[in-house]
């Protein structure tokens, strides 16, 4: 199988060059130089020289066409990336950076900050808030009918509310 197909290669590798050959052979004509004279030579040399220039311009132009065409290309297979939504996104590395780097990064090397979250902090002491509360050592079952219906309601939000004032 392998051998069959090297064989098609080979024969189309002949084919194009004999197509080649002859597309050679049509388009220039070999060139019978012997017997001419000097102006004739120049003569020549000026029609090969403008045939020349005439190539190199199709051949320029062929190829700012195909630039474009490549642009274009390039550019129609963004928009369809665009409109499937499909984004190729890099592998992002997992990187650890500390707060305090984070802060010279955006206020620049100038400013010294330290991020001591712990030393903006109230210190609260536990002594105050005992006090503050009293203590009751009464009974719950006491106050149940004295604290029902709206009246005791009323009693409750009033006593929260008389000691924050």
């Amino acid at each position: 199988m392998v051998a069959k197909a090297k064989e098609e290669l080979e024969q189309e590798i002949l084919v194009k060059e004999e197509e080649k050959q002859k597309y050679l052979a049509d388009r220039a004509p070999p060139l019978n130089t012997g017997g001419l004279s000097l102006a004739q030579l120049q003569d020549l040399c000026r029609e090969l020289h403008a045939k020349i220039d005439v190539v190199d311009e199709e051949r320029y132009d062929i190829e700012a066409k195909v630039m474009l065409n490549t642009r274009e290309i390039k550019d129609l297979n963004i928009k369809v990336l665009d409109l499937r939504g499909k984004f190729k996104r890099p592998n992002l590395r997992r990187v650890r950076v500390s707060a305090d780097a984070i802060l010279r990064s955006l206020l620049g090397s100038k400013h010294k900050v330290s991020m001591d979250l712990r030393a903006n902090l109230k210190s609260v002491k536990k002594e105050d808030t005992e006090k503050k509360r009293p203590v009751e050592d009464s009974d719950w079952r006491k106050n149940v009918e004295a604290m029902s219906g709206m009246e005791g309601r009323k009693k409750m939000f009033d006593a929260a509310k008389g000691p924050a004032q």
